[in-house]
């Protein structure tokens, strides 16, 4: 074997042997690839892959998930189940068609307009095709078994042909229909936007308290207001019923400011609150949800003053054309001229932005397409309260069925070019020559056009027949996802085989967007759920807590990662920070590599390198003593105390790894097979039988070898795969092989009590050796006043601790070590100068206490924290928490010696 495990040759070995035997491939598939002993009839375990955006490479997080997803996929595979495993992109609609405007913008100083639809789009499918293939070179660099050859992409002609369908079918029912709404609106992409495609941020604002004069002259309300050029909007002012200060005004009119169109004053228990403000508030229906409902409740006009830009229009009177902050500006000054302006106040408050283009949201009244959400969500609820459909972490229902009770209308109208384009066609007579085609359904709306929609492609435009030009919102293509890439509306042998899918592995953010849609659509479309299981994996964090983001210069790419740590180092890593928390830290810091690029890095990584290297080595060290004969499940060893303990370990391993992924419990199957390796197999076993290694031995050696290759080839493919051609060549590759089944008649639960108290007192052992600088050839006895008997376990614990060992009580001069049920005493007269000693200790304080002192002050300075890098400002926490860690330890020390 070579010395050194050389990740980049084996990925990319590995990776195409793979492919060449299409081992990614379902068993069903003309069964090519498959185990010999998979049944042509097995249990199918299928998932869709979540599609990533093809707006730009993978980020971590797309580590992590597709790192679960290959887990579950290549354990499944292994039970003997016929896995499917579907990959694919997103268009990402809005997304996509921002970044190549930015670019557009950017290259060739040109807009949408001036390129027109069809170039645009042409320059988008362009852009896909360069970054899906960036996408799937990734995937495949991380080792996700897909089934390539299914790749799919939301506008690939079969899930177009889907999206027809399902627009179709909704149409018909009555369940689709147009009508003018208040919706998000992105001034800057001119298209509106879903609620969960906003944030917030604060800004610091103002409050504008202005007179809203009566319409006779006789007085005025005072009224505050955040958005002074929403004035021009307003069509009512509110007040409460029962405030004595308003009462007199309800039912009167006011007169809007330049404008001077009157409005009356309405009595709303509702919008209102009386003790907030001046206790009147203006309503403007068309820019506000609020006072939208309030327009419904009290049939106000809803009056729109803006343009799609976000400029006033016409209605705005003097002010039409001006925009944003000039058109605050301009209308406060404009209040101050006719003294109507009372006071300013400073106010800080939450503004709603575009997660596209950044810019701030504005609510605007609009012709939209909407999907009726009533009866569709109902039914989805309850197959989540029925447990059809279950969350993992539990918690995460209440997400969904939260989002879900609301029961809104959903817009899915997108002013935009690429996309799906909505399947309707405008005519203005009755289309009589598709009277009887089964393929196109039309009615006659309230406005007199007759709509058209269509199963078709597309129909002939011409004067009579006029396409909708908008496109679908994007989730709506996703929401198909799961039956679409296996070809509904056909009845295909993938929806027969792989149909429902098995798990559905997200991120949390999306349960709403996506989740919930995919349940909706499948129950319209199929009759049945889409998925059985909803694994929500973490969310991955810097070192400070924050998300990773181009803007904050804190994400890290996991093509670096796997160039620098391979693909098992990261995919270990990212199986083992899946935890209950579903927060994940990883420090960040920055490197500079050799061709003077700087990437993020995480030394976390270096926890998945150093278990490869330490599976690495040990199959070095046991390859002259490998034996391939006695490779079956059977295998018993020997009757040594070892050798039933290891094969005890080894099979409780073996159902407690079962159990965690089938539970979904990752970071619990990345420790229980890290530390049976690390510290059962070769910190333990292999030092009890390093001296000699018998036949017997050998073959348990080998047994156990070849089975942690087996339980470890889910979370680290290509290691295993390599070790195994190396160590057992004649045994079939791990891919294809039977995961391992516990043996409950090996497992006995006294005998790894009995070793777990033999290495809890070689530990501490070793520990006080560590502590004090103790040469292992220097000789020491240890001391133990327990409660566990140790009688028979005398000389394994002298063996393994290069002690003599005894029971009684605490020696004179001795440092000790609290274990579960007593303590350990190590004497050290004889071995240390007590005086010497406690001088050095002092010393060591006294270095390590400046050392952090120096920085905290670092720390505490408000301008290195500022401005500072993020992995500078971790290393130096490090650092204080290592120097805090040796004065504690050299405490403990300098108490056992005075």
């Amino acid at each position: 074997m070579e010395t050194r495990y050389n990740h980049k040759e084996i990925e990319e070995k590995w990776l195409k042997n793979w492919d060449e035997q299409k081992n990614f491939k379902p068993a069903s598939d003309a069964r090519r690839g498959s185990p010999t002993w998979l049944p042509l009839c097995a249990e199918h375990f299928s998932i869709v892959i979540p599609p990533p955006n093809v707006t730009g490479a993978l980020h971590l997080g797309h580590a992590l998930n597709n790192t679960i997803q290959d887990i579950l996929i290549r354990y499944n595979r292994k039970l003997g189940k016929n896995t499917l495993w579907i990959p694919g992109t997103d268009h990402a609609g809005i997304a996509t068609q921002a970044v190549v405007e930015k670019r557009l913008l950017k290259d060739e100083r040109k807009t949408r307009h001036d390129l027109g639809r069809e170039e645009l789009v042409k320059r988008i499918w362009d852009w896909k095709n360069e970054y899906e293939a960036r996408i799937t070179s990734q995937l495949k660099l991380l080792g996700s078994s897909c089934d390539w050859g299914r790749q799919r992409f939301t506008l690939d002609p079969m899930c177009a042909k889907a999206v027809r369908y399902a627009f179709f079918n909704l149409f018909k029912k009555g369940l689709i229909f147009r009508g003018k709404r208040l919706v998000n609106w992105d001034t800057h992409l001119h298209t509106a936007v879903a609620d969960d495609e906003i944030y917030h941020e604060t800004v610091k604002g103002h409050f504008w308290t202005f007179k809203y004069p009566l319409a006779d002259g006789s007085g005025y309300i005072p009224v505050a207001t955040t958005r002074p050029e929403t004035i021009l909007g307003d069509t009512a002012v509110a007040v409460h019923p029962e405030d004595e200060r308003y009462k007199k005004f309800i039912g009167k009119t006011l007169k809007v400011p330049f404008v001077n169109r009157e409005i009356p004053v309405i009595a709303d228990a509702i919008l209102v609150d009386r003790e907030f403000g001046t206790g009147s508030v203006k309503v403007t229906p068309a820019h506000d949800p609020n006072d939208y409902a309030t327009g419904l409740r009290h049939k106000l006009p809803v009056l729109n003053i803006l343009n799609e830009d976000g400029s006033l229009n016409e209605n705005a009177g003097e002010f039409k054309g001006l925009k944003g902050e000039k058109a605050r500006a301009a209308v406060v000054e404009g209040l101050e001229k006719q003294e109507l302006l009372i006071k300013v106040e400073d106010h800080e408050m939450q503004v709603g932005k575009s997660d596209r283009s950044k810019t701030i949201i504005e609510p605007y009244l609009s012709d939209q397409w909407f999907v009726k959400m009533d009866k569709l969500a109902e039914r989805a609820m309850q197959a989540v309260e029925s447990g059809e459909v279950k969350f993992t972490p539990a918690r995460y229902a209440k997400n969904y069925l939260n989002w879900l009770g609301e029961k809104r209308d959903w817009c899915i109208s997108r002013q935009l070019w690429w996309g799906h384009q909505i399947p309707i066609w405008y005519a203005s007579f009755e289309p009589t020559q598709f009277a009887n085609r089964k393929d196109i359904h039309y009615f006659k709306a309230e406005n007199g056009d007759w709509l058209v929609c269509s199963l078709e492609e597309d129909l002939p435009e011409n004067e009579k027949l006029t396409r909708d030009p908008d496109v679908l919102d994007t989730w709506f293509s996703s929401a198909l996802w799961p039956h679409s890439t296996m070809g509904w509306p056909s009845e295909t042998e993938d929806l027969k085989n792989f149909y429902p899918t098995s798990v559905l592995v997200t991120a949390r953010d999306i349960i709403s967007l996506w989740v919930a849609r995919m349940v909706i659509f499948s129950q319209e479309n199929m009759g049945k759920i889409p998925f059985n299981n909803v694994y929500i994996n973490p969310t991955i964090l810097d070192g400070q807590g924050r998300r990773m983001s181009k803007s904050l210069g804190n994400g890290v790419d996991p093509v670096d990662i796997i160039e620098k740590y391979g693909a098992d180092s990261l995919r270990f890593v990212m199986c083992s920070i899946c935890t209950e928390n579903q927060e994940a830290r990883l420090p960040v810091k920055k490197e500079k590599l050799e061709d003077g690029r700087e990437i993020n890095i995480s030394e976390k990584f270096e926890i998945g390198r150093n278990f490869g290297n330490k599976l690495w080595n040990a199959a070095r060290f046991l390859q002259p003593h490998i034996s391939g004969e006695s490779l079956n499940r059977e295998n018993r060893g020997s009757d040594n105390l070892e050798d039933k303990w290891i094969l005890s370990r080894l099979n409780t391993v073996i159902k407690e790894i079962h159990s965690s992924i089938e539970n979904y419990r990752f970071s619990e199957y990345a420790a229980t097979i890290y530390h049976f390796v690390w510290d059962d197999l070769c910190s333990r076993y292999l030092e009890i039988k390093k001296g000699e290694i018998s036949k017997e031995s050998s073959s348990l050696l080998s047994y156990s070898l070849y089975t942690v290759l087996d339980l470890l080839h889910p979370i680290m493919p290509f290691i295993t795969e390599e070790l195994n051609t190396i160590l057992f060549p004649n045994s079939q590759r791990v891919i294809l092989r039977e995961f391992p089944k516990a043996n409950e008649n090996l497992i006995n639960a006294e005998i790894e009590k009995q070793f777990e108290d033999i290495f809890t007192i070689v530990e501490a052992v070793r520990s006080v050796r560590g502590r004090y600088s103790i040469a292992p050839p220097q000789k020491i006895t240890a001391v133990a006043k327990t409660t566990v008997d140790l009688k028979s376990s005398k000389s394994m614990i002298e063996d393994l601790g290069l002690c003599s060992f005894e029971l009684g009580e605490k020696p004179a001069f001795s440092a000790s070590v609290v274990i579960p049920g007593g303590e350990v005493f190590v004497p050290l007269e004889g071995i240390l100068n007590k005086e010497t000693e406690i001088v050095r200790l002092k010393k060591e304080i006294e270095k390590a206490e400046s050392f952090a002192v120096s920085i905290e002050k670092k720390l505490s300075n408000e301008n290195f924290v500022k401005n500072a890098p993020a992995a500078v400002i971790d290393g130096e926490r490090q650092k204080l928490a290592t120097q805090k860690d040796i004065v504690e330890k050299c405490k403990v020390a300098l108490t056992e010696l005075t």
